[in-house]
């Protein structure tokens, strides 16, 4: 069980480092409201962090 929860807590900030690797600081911003927002159950939350994540994926072909 604890190498189950240590990997994924190393893919999680592996991914959380390429996201702000290719989107910065907004784009981080983007997948934590995701993702606390699907933790807490908000969906006003989890939708403004896909929003955000979206115009941060769509931006450059804007």
């Amino acid at each position: 069980m604890p190498v189950i929860a240590l990997l994924s807590a190393v893919f999680v900030v592996g991914f959380e480092q390429l996201v702000q690797w290719q989107y910065g600081p907004s784009g981080v911003v983007g997948l934590m409201l995701l993702a606390i927002g699907i933790k807490a159950k908000s969906p006003t939350c989890s939708s403004i962090g896909a929003v955000v994540l979206a115009l941060m994926v769509s931006g450059p072909a804007l």
